[in-house]
């Protein structure tokens, strides 16, 4: 399912040079988005303990929930939502812990006018990534696991194709900007960088 939600992406991406007349999103639109997301850290996040533990962060998927108003023709302010992700935080492929956490994303969106039906978008903006209830496993049972939170930049692609005059369905691809300091009882232990990125679809409607 990523892949083709990735070339998906692409190919959406390439369309944008071929842009045609069509109607605007217009000034003082608003849009809802119901979907749902997978959040897909990069491979190695770090290695933690002066080098001594490696980590790998897994996936999860959840429903999320984006606002958007426009503030000019075409030109939006977006604001994303999800329900809590967990992720498993592994070492040599045994897990050492689990966390939850929520990257909500405020982002500066441009919507292009591709057809009729079908609206290019490209956007940049900030996350606010919270990480709580860590809880450590295996090897490192019994002790205290904190992941901090973090501020960082992201990027934002995708289309939207309209079925009709208030609702269309969405295709879209993040990558944000998340690297967190982690703690063991109280000590701090290193970095991990997640640099997600976050394939998802949508329903969206506008009123």
């Amino acid at each position: 399912m990523t892949r083709h939600l990735l070339i998906a992406c692409a190919m959406i991406a390439s369309g944008l040079g071929f842009a045609s007349p069509a109607l605007a999103q217009s000034q003082g639109d608003w849009t809802l988005g119901f979907g749902i997301a997978n959040v897909n850290p990069k491979s190695d996040n770090g290695d933690l303990a002066g080098g001594t533990v490696p980590t790998d962060i897994d996936d999860s998927t959840r429903p999320t929930l984006t606002f958007e108003y426009f503030i000019r023709d075409n030109l939006g302010i977006e604001v994303l939502a999800a329900l809590p992700f967990k992720h498993s935080i592994e070492s040599n492929g045994a897990e050492i812990g689990t966390v939850k956490q929520l990257p909500p994303v405020i982002s500066l969106q441009y919507h292009f006018d591709a057809t009729p039906q079908l609206k290019p978008f490209i956007g940049v903006g900030v996350n606010f990534a919270g990480f709580w209830d860590a809880d450590a496993k295996g090897p490192l049972d019994g002790n205290e696991l904190r992941v901090k939170n973090s501020w960082g930049l992201a990027a934002h692609l995708g289309a939207d194709y309209w079925i009709n005059d208030n609702s269309a369905i969405r295709a879209d691809l993040r990558w944000i900007d998340i690297n967190s300091d982690v703690e063991l009882n109280g000590v701090d232990i290193g970095e991990v960088d997640v640099d997600p990125t976050v394939i998802g679809v949508s329903y969206i409607r506008r009123f």
